[in-house]
């Protein structure tokens, strides 16, 4: 093979796994197009993908955006000559095997070929096998690559290839800056007091069953109607969401993660709205909304076709608390603080109006068969 068409070669090879890595560091700062959100993608990066690696909440930002920077450097680098051959090939070459590795034990662990690799973060999903054929085909055009290009190269000017390191990582620190400490803070409309109606205080159903007898009941059949009454429903539980809503824990309740600019949540609460408005006793529908785009909070609504009473927390701590391996829209069916249905996502486990409308006319003996 002649030089020129060696070379010809060599650049096409160059250009497609520059692309490869350009793309996976801009799709990790994306949501629904390129760069569009970047804080938010690239935190549920690091939710989704480096949190179950067992990385901290302080590790994890420093983490992701280092390796989004170096991502984004190779893919630049190779499309310069200083040092392709003895460093950035050979480099390029090595974080590709590392990401392998990875996403097969990943896949070993898991059993199978499901979710969402990372790769290019939530724009384009992309399962573990699917990931590792893409990585090892980019692997065999490096190794290609690395054949075609002159064995004997200058050295050229390694400060190029650092100034280019830092600059790209400086870079997504300033696209998608680290904040401080998220303080969950509230807006809520309209008042969450005026939703609840049932009292928020435990019912001891022997001293009520006997009240009842000795100042209004006489008849015995009538005491044990009363009785069997006031005993089926669970027995209170702490769900861990009263620091968001303080009635939570009392009677039925809709608890709903929604994402204010998400056109999936957006549907999931107009259903709501739509079987709420044919049963008066329809749980009472509460609302986390995750801090991204607040803004279109009122259209939000407006599209439901009601407002609810809502809290606002940050990205990560919404990730957090709809639970790992979880997606949204998030619908969750409490009864006096316990837990007996949870939608969440898209696919499998997505909301679903009949399902969630049979379940809730349940009575507590029938949720327990």
């Amino acid at each position: 093979m002649d030089t020129t068409k060696k070379s010809y070669i060599a650049w096409i090879l160059r250009i497609i796994v520059a692309a490869l890595f350009i793309v996976s560091a801009l799709a990790k700062l994306s949501k629904g197009h390129l760069l569009d959100s970047p804080y938010f993608a690239i935190s549920t990066f690091e939710v989704k993908q480096l949190y179950p690696l067992g990385f901290s909440g302080d590790v994890a930002p420093h983490f992701s955006r280092i390796l989004i920077g170096i991502e984004l450097a190779l893919g630049l680098l190779l499309l310069q000559k200083n040092w392709l051959r003895k460093f950035i090939v050979p480099v390029t070459t090595l974080l590709l095997v590392v990401f392998i590795g990875h996403l097969t034990y990943v896949t070993f662990l898991s059993g199978g070929n499901t979710g969402n690799c990372g790769c290019f973060g939530e724009l384009l999903p992309m399962t573990p096998i699917e990931a590792i054929i893409k990585n090892i085909v980019a692997v065999g055009l490096l190794g290609y690559l690395f054949y075609l290009l002159p064995k004997k190269e200058k050295d050229g000017n390694f400060w190029i290839l650092t100034t280019v390191l830092f600059a790209t990582i400086l870079g997504i620190y300033m696209i998608a800056p680290i904040q401080p400490v998220a303080s969950n803070f509230t807006v809520s409309n309209p008042v969450e007091a005026t939703t609840d109606t049932i009292p928020d205080t435990t019912v001891d159903t022997v001293k009520a069953v006997t009240t009842i007898v000795k100042d209004t009941v006489k008849k015995v059949d009538d005491v044990k109607k009363v009785e069997v009454a006031a005993i089926d429903e669970p027995a209170k539980h702490k769900s861990g969401y009263a620091k968001y809503f303080s009635k939570i824990d009392t009677g039925k309740k809709t608890l709903c993660f929604f994402v204010p600019g998400c056109d999936h949540c957006r549907e999931a609460a107009k259903e709501l709205t739509e079987l709420k408005k044919k049963d008066k006793n329809f749980p009472d529908i509460y609302i986390v909304f995750m801090n991204e785009e607040a803004d279109l909070i009122p259209d939000f609504f407006k599209f439901a076709g009601a407002t609810y009473p809502y809290k606002i927390i940050e990205v990560i701590p919404f990730w957090e608390v709809l639970g790992s391996g979880k997606d949204t829209p998030g619908v969750k069916y409490l009864w006096n603080g316990n837990e007996y249905k949870y939608f969440y996502g898209i696919t499998d486990n997505q909301f679903n109006p009949v399902e969630y409308q049979k379940i809730v006319l349940k009575s507590y003996s029938e949720l327990k068969k």
